[in-house]
């Protein structure tokens, strides 16, 4: 209890002294669309979660460990209206260097009708995101392991491309027992290398994260937070919505203790047997900014299951984004030494 404590404690007073970027003022957006079934149904970015599989990179490379050597995963979200995205990841251990893992992450935003600016229709087109994320994981001891990303991207959204680089750094505490596991993220710091039109480079959307989760040791429950946006407190967005006066006035008038709470998500899991689990999550921030006050829903709520099939892990998710959907996540993984090709 007393290290939670002091990792809260931490997190609140950086975040009150540092300042960085929020969500919707840069490009590549599409870096922080998680696609693990687990990690979602558990409110989304959980980056402190042990007993991972090999997608589990994406959120932390230095989860890779020996255990994952040869397992692939592969993931598919079923996004907001005709928005699909996925990720597929293949990982390898090598003795006494460390675990490696090599991953495609992908958007597609589905087709788009073309019209010019006297409104005729011209044709169709297409937008679609890619990143190819090479990891790497090692122990440093008994309790610390670190781990890195990189991340070539590549963006093509109608007539317009651009190509970006992007890094993680990673540290994980875990205690003796391997009940309680701390971790520490800076994610998507890099740089726009072509801009999508002349020299207008944009920022990359870079965070940092810290989280812990702990398993209860006699009984089959696993808790997770994570907060994010270490280096932002305020996360209050601008809104034209009450522009008056040519000025731009705060989606809501956030206290303090809204404006900390938007950091935090909440996950929990129940582990009856090593071969299903039930998941579920509370994200503050989709359900401060997302929810219809006439009627709140289930907004920022999210839930799934995991289940183990013959030599197959398969996971589903289902994460309430707003009254007019949400998005479902589907993961499958399994370890290819298990078959004789």
């Amino acid at each position: 209890m007393n290290k939670t404590a002091i990792l809260i404690l931490i997190s609140l007073l950086a975040s009150l002294t540092l300042k960085g970027q929020s969500g919707g003022e840069n490009i590549y957006e599409f870096l922080n669309l998680g696609s693990s079934a687990r990690v979602a149904a558990m409110g989304g970015d959980q980056i402190a979660l042990n007993n991972v599989d090999a997608d589990y990179s994406f959120y932390n490379p230095a989860a890779l460990h020996p255990d994952l050597d040869q397992k692939v995963a592969l993931n598919y979200v079923n996004y907001l209206t005709d928005i699909n995205y996925g990720y597929a990841s293949y990982t390898k251990d090598y003795a006494k260097i460390g675990t490696f893992s090599l991953a495609m992450h992908y958007v597609n935003y589905g087709k788009f009708t073309e019209a010019n600016e006297f409104g005729e229709i011209t044709g169709n087109f297409k937008a679609s995101d890619y990143a190819l994320i090479i990891s790497y994981g090692r122990q440093l001891n008994k309790n610390i392991r670190v781990g890195a990303s990189i991340k070539p991207i590549y963006s093509a959204l109608e007539k317009y491309s651009s190509f970006g680089l992007a890094a993680d750094l990673a540290l994980i505490y875990d205690s003796s027992d391997e009940l309680f596991r701390a971790s520490i993220v800076a994610r998507n710091f890099g740089y726009q290398i072509k801009a999508y039109y002349g020299s207008h480079r944009e920022d990359l959307p870079n965070e940092i994260l810290i989280g812990m989760s702990t398993k209860l040791q006699h009984a089959p429950f696993r808790f997770a937070i994570t907060y994010r946006h270490l280096e932002e407190f305020d996360l209050t967005y601008e809104s034209e919505l009450n522009k008056t006066d040519d000025s731009f006035s705060k989606s809501s008038k956030d206290g303090f203790s809204d404006k900390t709470l938007k950091h935090f998500i909440l996950g929990a899991e129940f582990l009856p047997s090593k071969n299903f689990s039930i998941r579920l999550g509370y994200n503050f921030q989709r359900r401060m900014e997302l929810k219809v006050d006439e009627k709140t829903s289930t907004v920022g709520f999210t839930w799934g299951f995991g289940v183990k099939v013959s030599r197959f892990q398969v996971s589903f998710a289902s994460a309430k984004y707003h009254l007019a959907g949400a998005s479902n996540h589907f993961s499958i993984s399994t370890r290819l030494s298990d078959f004789n090709f």
